[in-house]
């Protein structure tokens, strides 16, 4: 470092304002965003938590445009066959329940919960049944949900899943895959927060977004929740 450069300033929750003008002027001049987010990170020496704020909820605006253009509304539903990103949907629902998942600035909610693979709990059935209760009051003709073989009991998550269609008297099927990432990509309509399927599909549906209104879940978009780190320090 020269004597002239300026130190990284220490990022304790003052700096993520800051932080994420430069991580969007980034996106938009089309960086990478793993390398934008390394780059802005590392200079305001942001914390995992805020580094994982901005890496989930911050994109260029090209992008937000483009999901704004696919994503339904409740009511677009009636008539059309989904498919579910099975424990994609699961981890987002129970975040919202437990306060940490966040309105994205596509319009998505996504979890903020670092968690990996999906845990199944005795919430898990009730969750799914709730969902499949709402979806078939929205019309929706058909279901078809994917679930990644490789998560520990996931066997257990499909028969669950199997009754709560037949509870909700959904015409569908479940199936463990081993990516269901690729046979996402294969259907019009998908309910999932994943970029990569979102950006293969014509439409999009936010599962976890109408469970949080059926139940009054407040969902702060992520502009609130940057301010809430800024007043932390």
């Amino acid at each position: 470092m020269s004597r002239h450069s300026k130190p990284p300033v220490r990022g304790n929750g003052m700096n993520v304002e800051d932080a994420y003008t430069d991580f969007k002027y980034l996106l938009n001049r089309g960086y990478r965003k793993s390398y934008a987010l390394r780059v802005v990170s590392d200079h305001y020496r942001l914390t995992l938590e805020e580094r994982h704020l901005l890496a989930r909820c911050v994109f260029p605006d090209t992008w937000i445009v483009e999901v704004q253009g696919k994503l339904l509304r409740p009511n677009e539903l009636r008539g059309r066959s989904l498919a579910i990103d099975g424990f994609n949907v699961l981890i987002t629902i129970e975040s919202l329940i437990d306060g940490k998942a966040i309105l994205c600035e596509d319009g998505l909610v996504r979890d903020l919960k670092h968690q990996g693979r999906y845990r199944v709990s005795e919430r898990t059935g009730p969750i799914i049944t709730e969902a499949m209760k709402a979806l078939a009051g929205l019309g929706v003709s058909e279901l078809l949900v994917f679930y990644g073989r490789a998560v520990p009991k996931s066997g257990i998550v499909r028969k669950l899943t199997e009754g709560a269609l037949e509870e909700s008297h959904l015409r569908g099927k479940v199936e463990l895959v081993k990516s269901p990432d690729f046979k996402l990509k294969g259907y019009g309509t998908v309910a999932t927060a994943d970029v990569g399927i979102i950006s293969r599909v014509p439409h999009v549906f936010d599962v976890p977004r109408l469970i949080g209104k059926r139940r009054g879940l407040e969902i702060p978009p992520f502009k609130s929740v940057m301010q809430r780190f800024t007043k932390k320090s």
